[in-house]
């Protein structure tokens, strides 16, 4: 579902792919082939998410920013794994979010970087670029190698074909 609140409407590139179970509610911005999967909700009603080029927010992720503070920003080439809650913080370009995990408010995470499936960023967070998080909380764990940001890079471009895959069936 695709809706306004107070008037404004998401911003939607060409390219993406919203699933019809998905939410983008008031002021959202979706960057060119970026993705939206099933059953995730990128709530703008109280504060903006952008979300850069060629980056996928898969199942059950929700973004959310807080009121008056806190809005999320997601750079390009960036997942968002199933079930992560992204809130109120900033996400560079090229980063790997993993499964279930949780950012809170006032946190940036650096490009290139990993944050671990499961693991929570407390608030007011600073991940330096290129290094790997994890745990409950989130606590650095090495620094990446190239064939690290590899691997980031084709998390994003496997979502790119799917992407590429679910418009030309929509379209039949």
């Amino acid at each position: 579902m695709i809706r306004s609140y107070q008037g404004i409407r998401p911003s939607i590139a060409p390219g993406c792919y919203i699933d019809a179970s998905a939410q983008l509610i008031g002021d959202v911005s979706l960057g060119e082939n970026s993705s939206v999967w099933m059953n995730a909700v990128l709530r703008g009603d109280v504060n903006s998410i952008r979300v850069g080029a060629n980056s996928n927010v898969q199942d059950c992720a929700v973004l959310h920013g807080q009121r008056y503070l806190y809005p999320v920003t997601v750079g390009d080439y960036v997942t968002i794994g199933h079930n992560a809650t992204v809130h109120g913080c900033i996400v560079e370009d090229a980063v790997l979010i993993g499964m279930g995990t949780t950012i809170l408010n006032n946190s940036r995470i650096g490009e290139g970087s990993i944050i671990a499936a499961g693991a929570v960023v407390p608030e007011g967070t600073i991940v330096p670029s290129r290094t790997l998080w994890a745990g409950v909380p989130a606590k650095l764990r090495r620094e990446l190698a190239d064939s690290d940001r590899e691997l980031i890079l084709q998390y994003a471009r496997n979502y790119l074909d799917y992407t590429k895959i679910y418009l030309s069936e929509s379209a039949e």
